[in-house]
């Protein structure tokens, strides 16, 4: 199927492992030039170098905060003098610590509304205004499928990462007149190392094996495993594509059919 992104300039955050290494691959694939950005410098470079050398296309790479709004306005600017303009910005940051409420510290909930919840405003009010230049963009932001489904022991992304659905669905009605296309996805449990890292926790709180856990979560999905990155970056790239035209302001769960309502 033809997407049309080829030559589409597409900013994916988080993109050093895991998701968002594998939606910066897939916008890759579809022969977008790619603007990445992480904290840790030295994976970035790494994954920079390795899209360029499988798929022969400009990557531009940068460590950024995504919690510092004028990191985020100096990447977005070095992504404009580099390439010219941006059409696609997939938001991500990873997710706050697994802990339940009486365990959560403020700080604990004040880190998660920065990396979350504002590091999407900061991305959305920088490259907004060179999407209405060109009448054509997508913004879409990686959240999880807490969003619709509160999971046990994460109350903080249960809590800070519905409110970014509130403003993909705020930023849709705003600025759909403009060609500005705003969705969310939201993965369920999928291989990455933050999987591993809530596996760890709830061993070490139940006392199970962490094989148990990942066996757990796999039984509750009715394809009986969890998602692959590959997976839920192939549904990023399809809301960017012009074969998602008409889709505006919706969650799209990527979980493997685990959320449990209709």
């Amino acid at each position: 199927m033809e997407m049309g992104l080829r030559n589409r300039v597409a900013i994916v955050a988080g993109a050093s492992q895991g998701i968002g290494r594998a939606t910066a691959e897939a916008f890759a694939a579809e022969g977008c030039r790619v603007a990445i950005c992480a904290r840790n410098a030295a994976s970035l470079k790494a994954a920079a170098e390795a899209i360029t050398k499988q798929h022969g296309v400009e990557v531009l790479d940068q460590a950024v905060d995504v919690t510092d709004a004028s990191a985020v306005h100096g990447f977005v600017e070095a992504v404009i003098n580099k390439f010219g303009s941006v059409d696609i910005c997939v938001t991500n940051a990873g997710g706050p610590p697994a802990k339940g409420f009486m365990a959560a510290s403020l700080e604990d909930w004040r880190k998660a509304v920065d990396a979350n919840f504002l590091s999407a405003v900061y991305f959305a009010r920088e490259v907004i205004p060179h999407m209405q230049r060109k009448h054509w963009g997508r913004i879409i932001t990686i959240t999880s499928i807490t969003t619709k489904q509160p999971v046990a022991d994460l109350v903080l992304s249960n809590a800070v990462r519905t409110s970014v659905v509130g403003l993909v669905k705020s930023l849709a009605n705003e600025f759909g007149k403009d060609g500005i296309l705003v969705n969310n996805v939201g993965p369920g449990f999928t291989a990455t190392d933050r999987l591993k890292q809530l596996a760890k926790t709830r061993a070490q709180n139940s006392g199970q094996k962490e094989e148990e856990i990942f066996a757990g979560w796999a039984a509750d999905a009715p394809l009986k495993r969890v998602g692959e990155p590959r997976e839920v970056a192939d549904a990023i790239v399809w809301l960017a594509s012009e074969r998602a035209s008409y889709i505006t302001g919706q969650t799209l769960l990527v979980d493997g059919g685990a959320y449990k309502g209709l």
